[in-house]
């Protein structure tokens, strides 16, 4: 089983056993559904998601059979994992950390490492070779992750 980090528990909220979850997790919609399980703290304690909520810029989560604070402080500053093989990504998906194991290519010719991804306010960019280009599916050609490689095309003018 592989572990994906996808936040951290930051606090309690009310008397009931609910947690206030920091995650910028790229495929929230498919980790906080209600009987999902998540992993939680160094010991990885499986946990069933009870209930889900958006409150501010936290994730809410209520876990099956923790019904009181008490149950869930020792949780507290926590971080929370899902199993990766519970994500089902399709072929064309990447979750945030595997773009720096990517090697870049441009119309079949070697451009270098992705150094780093980042999204900065919905423009995803990637890095290679201490430039930024746009992660854009229009230039995506195909993604082959079995050999670690992402095909793009027109990007010439970036690099």
């Amino acid at each position: 089983m592989v572990y994906i980090k996808i936040g951290k528990i930051v606090n309690t909220h009310a008397l009931k056993g609910e947690v206030r979850l920091i995650s910028n997790f790229e495929y929230k919609d498919r980790v906080f559904k209600v009987g999902n399980i998540l992993y939680v703290g160094q010991l990885k304690t499986p946990l069933e998601i009870e209930s889900y909520r958006v409150h501010k810029q936290f994730d809410m989560v209520k876990f099956v059979g923790i019904d009181y604070i008490n149950d869930v402080l020792k949780y507290k500053g926590s971080n929370v994992y899902f199993n990766e093989d519970d994500l089902n990504l399709n072929d064309n998906e990447l979750l945030n950390s595997d773009f720096p194991l990517m090697e870049l290519y441009n119309d079949k010719s070697y451009v270098g490492k992705i150094e780093e991804y980042r999204c900065d306010n919905g423009n995803e960019m990637i890095r290679v070779n201490g430039k930024y280009i746009p992660y854009n599916k229009d230039f995506i050609e195909r993604i082959d992750k079995a050999n670690k490689k992402i095909y793009m095309h027109d990007i010439g003018v970036f690099l």
